[in-house]
C-alpha cells in the first residue's frame, strides 16, 4: 500500500487547528496577575469593555465566541525553527520516513463550519500544497505536483502528478483515504474538543497587556509562557470579544501565527465540476499498480 494511504494525509492540520482553537480554553485558568477588577483597567482598547476585565474573563469571553461560532476562517503560518524533519516534535522512530514532520502544514487557509463544510488550502514546509473542498459528505482534494512527489517518492509520485495534474480527487467521507484529509473541516468537532479540554491546570500564567491594534482592529493582548513557548492572543476590544490572532513562539525559534476572521460567514458553496475531478477509485487503481 502506498504511503498516501498508509498515513493520515496531512493529519497535522487537524492537530494544529484543534490546538489553536483550544488556546483560550487552556489559558482561562491562568493567574491574572494584572488588570483584574476595577483597579486594573487598561488604557484605551476600544468600546466593548473587555479592556476593563481581568485576563481570565477576557479569555473566557473569547473562548465562548469560538464555541458559539457557526463558521470561521483560519489563516495559519509557521516560520523559523526546524519545520522539516524535526519540526513536528515527533520522534524520528515514530515513522519510517525520516522527513515525516514536514507533512505538517507550514501554512493553512481554511474556512469551515459546524455542518462539516470547508474550503481552503494547505502547504507544507517543502512547498507541497493541497486544495480541499468538502460539502456534506462529498470531498474534493487537489494535490499539486510537489505533493504527489513527496507523498509517493520516485517514479510513482511523478506518474501520479502527471495522471492527476490539475484535477481534484473526488469521493466521499466514507473513503478512508479522503476521510482522514478532511478531519480538520468539522468546526463542531473542534468546538467539542474545546469543551472537553482539561481546564483544571492552575499552573499556567495568563497576563493582560496594554491595548494595541492588530490588522486595523483594537485588541487586548493576553500572554502566557509555558514549557519554553510564549503565546500571545489578541482579543477584539471592539464589536464582539473574539480571538483575532494567536502567536506562538517556541524556544527552538519556530513561530506560528494564526488569524481568525469571518466569524459567521458561509463557506464558499462552489464545488469542482466533473470535468475538474477524477474519482478516488482511479487513484486507488493507480496505487495498486504502483
Amino acid at each position: 500500500m502506498s504511503r498516501v494511504s498508509r498515513k493520515r494525509v496531512w493529519s497535522g492540520a487537524l492537530c494544529c487547528a484543534v490546538a489553536l482553537l483550544t488556546v483560550p480554553a487552556c489559558s482561562s485558568n491562568g493567574d491574572d496577575g494584572d488588570g483584574a477588577g476595577d483597579g486594573g483597567k487598561a488604557r484605551g482598547g476600544g468600546g466593548n469593555g473587555v479592556a476593563d476585565l481581568s485576563a481570565r474573563k477576557i479569555s473566557d469571553k473569547a473562548k465562548q465566541e469560538l464555541l458559539d461560532a457557526e463558521s470561521v476562517h483560519i489563516s495559519m503560518k509557521r516560520t523559523g525553527g526546524d519545520t522539516t524533519a524535526k519540526g513536528s516534535g515527533r520522534d524520528a522512530d515514530a515513522d519510517s520516513d525520516a522527513d515525516s514532520g514536514s507533512d505538517d502544514p507550514a501554512s493553512l487557509e481554511l474556512t469551515l463550519d459546524r455542518d462539516g463544510n470547508c474550503a481552503g488550502t494547505m502547504k507544507d514546509a517543502r512547498g507541497a500544497s493541497l486544495e480541499l473542498v468538502k460539502r456534506g459528505d462529498k470531498v474534493w482534494m487537489k494535490p499539486d505536483e510537489a505533493f504527489w512527489k513527496t507523498q509517493a517518492p520516485g517514479g510513482d509520485g511523478k506518474a501520479a502528478a502527471e495522471l492527476f495534474k490539475g484535477r481534484y480527487i473526488h469521493g466521499t467521507t466514507g473513503d478512508a483515504m479522503l476521510k482522514d484529509a478532511v478531519g480538520v473541516c468539522d468546526l463542531k468537532e473542534l468546538q467539542r474538543e474545546m469543551r472537553d479540554a482539561d481546564d483544571t491546570d492552575d499552573t499556567k500564567s495568563l497576563k493582560k497587556r496594554e491595548p494595541t491594534t492588530v490588522d486595523g482592529i483594537d485588541v487586548v493582548p493576553l500572554t502566557e509562557t509555558e514549557d519554553g513557548r510564549k503565546n500571545t492572543m489578541y482579543i477584539a476590544a471592539e464589536g464582539k470579544p473574539r480571538l483575532v490572532k494567536s502567536v506562538e513562539n517556541d524556544d527552538g525559534g519556530e513561530r506560528t501565527t494564526t488569524g481568525f476572521t469571518d466569524y459567521g460567514e458561509p463557506v464558499p458553496a462552489r464545488t469542482p465540476s466533473p470535468k475538474e475531478s477524477v474519482d478516488v477509485a482511479k487513484l486507488k487503481e493507480h496505487l495498486q499498480k504502483a
